[in-house]
């Protein structure tokens, strides 16, 4: 196809986002909440839940506390109270256990349908993008958008937010408590916290450019491994494994050195952050011994301390663990911005407000005066102008690159032209709905593409509501009744993805019928009958001219002996139409087309 006019299009394919990230983190995090709020009964429940079970195990360091103080001497304890404050911390703490545990399961059920939403919203969106920006990008890497990135969304809602809730709940009950023992000792924590939290913040930013790069690695690595798999005949013909192999490890390193670098950046944060607390644990340890030796109205008792000591390990171990989970957060972060700047991607440009729907009579098609390139600067189509007849069969002949297929691609709209204008019956085609364009026509790619459904379903793709008998006529048209009924089913055979299960040919014949079904009034092939045999074509071509009679058809074909009979034959040659006329008078002018024609049979 003529988009391979890109220059170096391969190559210059743009990947899911670039190294550095474009999007501030609180844009991802209010895009994400627009998702949680969404499923808000279950987001709310959730927290009730991580509330209620945290405010339980809060309660346990106190009564260890009552417990220790109930002690007041050697040989002096007050076992009554000792054995009800032990027991209360554990009617606690197994309540505290049984609400963490429906608190997890609702989470998963909330990251769930989350993701359902996001999947959704993803493939919605790529079905209102325009044909211009699969050209642009790789398969594998938008299926990674799918696939990799919401996975890794969906991780960090079902885990991380439950643990950062549970943290911050923690964090604020237990500095409440500590604040309710002693507050002179809490200002311990006034020196390791803002540590902390800087330490945090600096190690944040440096580490997240380091997720955005391994999730837009990850995506690079799929997509060349999509295209390898789709290419591996090629590959095998061509004998070219190793050097396959060679390109697939060169991603795979970089891929892997991508993950190593921003998990071994954030590594460290966790430890880091444990240190600091652990600081902060020998110096409550210090300052609050001396306090219950030397406090006066500040002093301690020694079940004030042992629980002050309790609640502090519950205060610094929350701040250590959103540490560990914030680099967690850096991934999931970087994978969301993908998602995101997927869907910020623009769709296909809407119909003008006036659109109207496309009423074909004849099926006059005229192009005056096309200017088109797939990149403004390189222009591949210069001051095009043709006219095909309502009814007419028009071949489009020309050497590789010449811009055949990029004709057809104007005339679907899957791209407009810098200047000019295309007309059916008189009606511009950019004052139409692209809808009711596009049903108009019935088209037969060179790529031919089946999916998983029965035989009866892949012809009836396009007339979902068609009878058997109707389905069956075109298969008879195409010349594929026949194989079908020899099939183990017959039409109610089962067709794995693309078609695997049958030669090329007969998928090429499959999609043929497929296109003669369509009730459509114009016909593109582009290269249709590329997979079938000389004598097949004939044939198939004969029936396609009694189908389609008083149908406008457009043939893209390499091989001229099959468009001899066409109405009217266009020479393209570098975007220009330099020829045309009917197969005997351009053979009698001489000139190029002349050329290409005996040069297919010297």
């Amino acid at each position: 196809m003529n988009r391979n006019m890109f220059t170096g299009r391969n190559a210059s394919l743009q990947k899911g986002v670039p190294d550095k990230p474009r999007m501030k983190t609180t844009q991802i995090l209010k895009r994400l909440w627009k998702y949680l709020y969404k499923f808000k009964f279950l987001l709310f429940a959730a927290l009730l839940m991580t509330v209620t079970s945290n405010l339980l195990a809060l309660a346990g360091p106190s009564l260890a506390g009552q417990a220790v103080n109930a002690i007041s001497g050697i040989g002096q304890v007050d076992f009554q109270e000792v054995f009800r404050c032990c027991g209360l911390m554990l009617v606690c703490y197994a309540l505290a256990s049984l609400f963490e545990w429906l608190l997890s399961v609702m989470l998963i059920r909330l990251s769930q349908r989350i993701v359902f939403q996001m999947r959704k919203d993803v493939f919605d969106h790529l079905t209102t993008l325009p044909v211009s920006f699969f050209d642009r990008h790789q398969t594998g890497d938008i299926i990674s958008h799918i696939s990799y990135d919401i996975d890794t969304v969906n991780t960090s809602l079902s885990s991380d937010l439950v643990q950062i809730c549970s943290s911050i709940i923690t964090v604020v009950g237990s500095l409440v408590m500590m604040l309710r023992i002693n507050p002179p000792l809490v200002l311990v924590f006034a020196v390791t916290v803002p540590i902390s939290i800087m330490f945090t913040r600096y190690m944040s930013k440096k580490v997240r450019p380091l997720f955005s790069r391994r999730s837009a690695k990850m995506g690079e690595l799929n997509g060349y491994t999509e295209e390898s798999i789709s290419g591996h005949k090629t590959i095998k013909s061509y004998h070219q494994e190793e050097t396959m192999n060679g390109r697939f490890s060169t991603r795979n390193t970089e891929s892997c050195d991508a993950y190593y670098q921003a998990d071994y950046a954030s590594a460290g944060m966790g430890p880091s952050v444990n240190f600091i607390n652990n600081l902060s644990l020998a110096l409550i340890s210090v300052f609050g011994a001396m306090l219950y030796l030397f406090g006066g109205r500040f002093a301690l008792t020694l079940g004030d301390l042992s629980s002050f000591v309790l609640y502090s390990r519950k205060f610094s171990g929350p701040i250590n663990e959103i540490a560990n989970v914030l680099s967690e957060l850096q991934s999931a972060l970087a994978a969301a911005e993908r998602v995101f700047l997927l869907l910020e991607e623009k769709p296909e440009e809407a119909d003008v407000p006036d659109a109207i729907e496309l009423a074909v009579t004849n099926g006059e098609v005229s192009m005056e005066h096309i200017r088109f390139g797939y990149l403004p600067e390189q222009e591949i189509i210069h001051d095009l102008t043709l006219n095909a007849k309502g009814g007419s069969l028009t071949a489009i002949v020309g050497p590789t690159g010449a811009g055949k297929t990029t004709l057809t691609n104007l005339l679907m709209r899957f791209y407009d032209p810098q200047s000019g204008s295309i007309q059916i019956d008189g009606q511009n085609i950019q004052s139409v709905t692209r809808s009711s364009l596009r049903l108009a026509y019935a088209m037969v790619l060179q790529e031919t593409w089946l999916f998983t459904g029965t035989v009866r379903e892949n012809i009836a793709y396009g007339r979902p509501d068609a009878t058997q008998e109707e389905v069956e006529a075109a298969a008879k048209a195409a010349y594929i009744h026949d194989f079908i009924m020899a099939l183990p089913h017959g039409y109610d055979t089962l067709l794995t993805e693309d078609g695997i299960n049958i030669s090329q040919g007969q998928k090429q014949l499959l999609t043929i019928a497929r296109a003669m079904l369509l009730n459509a009034q114009m016909l593109i092939l582009d290269e249709a009958t590329s997979n079938v045999d000389t004598r097949t074509e004939i044939r198939i071509q004969a029936a396609m001219r009694q189908l389609m009679k008083g149908k406008t058809c457009f043939v893209i074909a390499h091989r001229l002996s099959t468009i001899q009979n066409a109405d009217n034959i266009l020479v393209v040659r570098d975007g220009d139409i330099v020829e045309q006329g009917t197969h005997s008078q351009l053979i009698e002018q001489n000139g190029f087309y002349a050329k290409l024609f005996y040069s297919q049979f010297s």
